[in-house]
């Protein structure tokens, strides 16, 4: 037997004692470990209060850098940039320009004059990443009076360097609505879910924007879960935006002497006078703005579908079929874009299918009213509109109904008359036809029936010039009767089969 006393801290030694639970474990394991485990917990803590503290004592730096310690930044120009209505692709392009505008101007600054009831959350993302990023001042200027900084253009304010207000503007109702994914409330818990986790990314991602540039977080947050707007004169008292400004040039002048912090350091600015460049967009940025309104992106997404049917039905024609084509390439483009509702999508789709159907094997309607009425309801629900500046008019899908309603009753128009219309072609086409005798011999002779000579036979005394009626075929030759003759005679002859 082993008399070697029991080390604890000998890692060689090896206990041969019954092991009981967890906390038997810990009291037999080395206490070196334990001992280390504490000190690199503690380390930790510490690290991350110094961190924190460090970002505390960024954030006031950048909210109070005096003004002697900050760069004059002289401004003789300002790209003023228009954001009228919705916020989309196009406006995230007119912006970047407009930055590389006034970045290659050397001594400019950027307003964005905004009039805008919100838009889509990816757009307003992006665009609020060029503005942190940029080394140039950014201005937003809400303005003409009455105009408005809904919604995204709240967001959009806060991130600006500079926030100014003409009279009898507002800003606010920054809560999310559906931007293309399915945001709002819901009865079940998993939609409940969905909207508090958004609803609390835009409450911190707005209050960071107010903490990097000083502003009321309080109200943000507030304007977020409950939806509050408040006029210009109430946000520069709550400090939500900095001045009241009548016009361009005032806002412009406000400005001067306000400490703004870049990436490259803080910054005095000097406005007083600096001129303003009106800042036209590229045609691309025009042309997109263009296409991806809803109004727009639905009649060319139906061009190209009736271009396409059209070409089908009728090959050849390549004029229906390439302006087609382009119209609904530019349409899906758009929509892609866009906040699509996509089982509305579907139901369009179907709609059209079914008025498709309907002039292709007529139903006597069925197909074709019932592809309207899905066309028109799919229509009302394709796009979201909780999403501020992206809502599809409804004249337009009454206006659309109507168009393909009409085009299905002409087609059912058409193919009820080819229905009921006698036949032109063939041994039924010849049925019936009057023609006038060339020459006549006996019992037969030729006819003369839409320029063409037959050789023809009768049971009846023809001379040449009399004027018969075909009764059928036989062969190559053609069973006639004088065409003055009574409906009844030759009834034997009439009922002959055609070979």
């Amino acid at each position: 037997m082993n008399d070697r006393r029991r080390n604890p801290f000998d890692l060689a030694y090896e206990d041969q004692t019954p092991r009981g639970g967890i906390l038997t474990r810990l009291r037999g394991a080395p206490r070196l470990v334990f001992a280390v485990l504490c000190l690199l917990l503690g380390f930790g803590i510490a690290l991350a209060d110094e961190l924190l503290r460090d970002v505390e004592r960024e954030a006031e730096r950048v909210q109070e850098t005096p003004v002697e310690e900050a760069t004059p930044l002289e401004i003789t120009r300002a790209v003023v940039a228009d954001l009228d209505g919705g916020i989309g692709p196009a406006v995230t392009m007119l912006i970047e320009e407009g930055l590389e505008e006034a970045r290659s101007l050397g001594d400019a600054m950027l307003v964005i004059r905004m009039n805008t009831p919100g838009g889509l959350d990816s757009s307003t993302r992006d665009i609020i990443r060029l503005i942190l990023a940029s080394d140039i001042p950014v201005m937003t200027y809400v303005a003409p009076s009455g105009a408005r900084a809904a919604s995204a253009g709240t967001y959009i304010l806060y991130a600006s360097h500079i926030a100014a207000m003409a009279p009898s503007t507002n800003l606010g109702a920054a809560t999310p609505v559906q931007m293309g994914g399915g945001f709002g409330g819901g009865d079940d818990d998993g939609e409940d879910a969905m909207t508090r986790k958004v609803v609390n990314d835009s409450v911190a991602f707005i209050r960071g924007l107010a903490e990097l540039r000083g502003r009321n977080a309080d109200w943000a947050e507030e304007a977020v879960r409950e939806g509050s707007s408040v006029t210009s004169s109430v946000a520069v008292e709550e400090n939500v935006a900095d001045y009241i400004a009548a016009d361009l040039r005032e806002a412009i002048d406000g400005a001067d002497g306000r400490v703004i912090n870049l990436p490259r350091g803080a910054f005095v600015l000097e406005t007083a006078g600096a001129q303003v460049v009106e800042f036209e967009a590229s045609f691309m940025t025009r042309f997109l703005g263009v296409i991806t309104n809803p109004n727009v992106a639905y009649i060319l997404m139906l061009i190209g579908i009736y271009g396409l049917i059209f070409e089908f039905a009728n090959p050849g024609i390549v004029f229906s079929g390439v302006i087609g084509a382009i119209s609904l390439i530019l349409g899906l483009f758009a929509l892609n874009l866009l906040p699509v509702n996509y089982a509305a999508f579907a139901l369009v789709g179907l709609g059209v299918a079914l008025m498709i159907a309907e002039v292709f094997s007529p139903s006597f309607g069925i197909m074709g009213i019932g592809g309207a009425i899905a066309f028109a309801l799919g229509s009302m629900m394709i796009f979201d509109g909780e999403v501020p500046g992206f809502e599809l008019d409804t004249s337009v899908v009454i206006a659309a109904t109507a168009v393909t309603a009409l085009i299905i009753f002409i087609a059912l128009t058409a193919a009820l008359r080819s229905f009921r219309a006698r036949t032109v072609s063939g041994d039924q086409g010849l049925r019936d036809e009057i023609g006038t005798v060339l020459s006549w011999s006996g019992d037969e002779g030729e006819i003369m029936i839409h320029s063409e000579r037959w050789h023809a036979v009768s049971d009846e005394p023809l001379a040449p010039g009399d004027t018969v009626r075909v009764l059928g075929r036989e062969g190559l030759k053609l069973r006639v009767v004088a065409a003055a003759a009574p409906a009844g005679v030759d009834d034997d002859a009439s009922k002959m089969p055609t070979t």
